[in-house]
């Protein structure tokens, strides 16, 4: 066993905050097995996640959290048989991602992911990226949600579509299958991160604009169309909630399940996006299991 790793807090507060500013690059979920594993220890005693500590307490580690190049995507096989390339170009490929396939991987070695899936099929991507499990990719979609996703095949690209990505310079259209029908054409309610889900607030929020245009709908559902002109976290999620018409099987959001299918039917259909001098726009076929959905719901 490796000797304990001994901390000093800098800062009263939190002892996974303390632990989050010690090691940036470990990621909110390996922290916290850090602490239900037992494996870290406040002033001598067992510490919880939301343990205080004051400035100079000794902190120990019985296992240090991975971090840097470790948690490179390993390239994965199965995983790429599951992608559908949209879009192949030098600098960049866009491919489609299905439901319940993470976007990229949280512990090192971990595999199943879109990052695994790019680094096997394109594995200059996997050296690509201000975070070590980027792979390439620019951006990400929930495990839950389906469709296109952008991956740079050159630094310089990955750079330039971030950039884009945090100008608004992306157009991104979801479409999504919901309960009831929207009762506005849009939200700008400001959200903010609360656990494994994000909620409107008004003081603290991040500025989110969400517009909505219904495709077609039956007594029970309805197929909306999406543009988001912000990126926040779960932002078509909460913000499809917050105007009355959550995402069919999004329970987290209060959609209701449908029989026979376990997760929720969000698809990201389309994306347009500058590439040097040019305007890319890239569609995404909707899968199977969506379309199967919509038959069932009377759409």
């Amino acid at each position: 066993m490796s000797d304990p790793v001994k901390l000093t807090a800098t800062e009263a507060g939190r002892a996974d905050k303390e632990l989050a500013r010690h090691f940036p690059e470990a990621g909110r979920r390996q922290l916290a097995e850090l602490f239900d594993d037992g494996c870290v220890r406040v002033r001598g005693r067992r510490a919880k996640k939301g343990d205080r500590v004051e400035v100079g307490d000794l902190i120990e580690l019985t296992r240090a959290p991975v971090t840097g190049e470790a948690f490179r995507p390993l390239p994965d096989p199965a995983a790429a048989e599951q992608l559908i390339v949209l879009l192949e170009r030098p600098e960049v490929i866009v491919i489609a991602k299905p439901a319940g396939m993470p976007t990229q991987p949280l512990k090192a070695g971990e595999l199943g992911t879109v990052a695994n899936a790019i680094a096997h099929r394109f594995p200059e991507c996997a050296a690509i990226g201000d975070d070590p499990r980027d792979g390439g990719l620019v951006h990400r979609l929930d495990i839950g949600t389906s469709g296109a996703l952008i991956c740079a095949r050159t630094v310089e690209a990955y750079h330039d579509l971030r950039e884009a990505f945090g100008t608004g310079r992306v157009d991104k259209v979801y479409l999504a299958l919901v309960d009831g029908r929207p009762v506005a054409r849009e939200a700008d309610a400001p959200l903010a991160q609360r656990g494994r889900k994000v909620a409107v607030d008004h003081t603290d929020g991040l500025a989110a604009h969400t517009a909505f245009s219904v495709d077609r709908a039956s007594a029970t559902h309805a197929l909306v169309r999406c543009h988001a002109r912000t990126g926040r976290m779960h932002q078509v999620r909460a913000h499809l909630a917050y105007v009355g018409s959550p995402i069919t099987g999004d329970t987290l959001y209060g959609g209701t399940p449908l029989p026979g299918d376990d997760g929720f039917f969000l698809h990201a259909a389309q994306l347009a996006f500058p590439l040097g001098a040019q305007s890319v726009k890239v569609e995404a076929p909707l899968p199977e299991r969506f379309t199967r959905a919509l038959a069932a719901c009377g759409l």
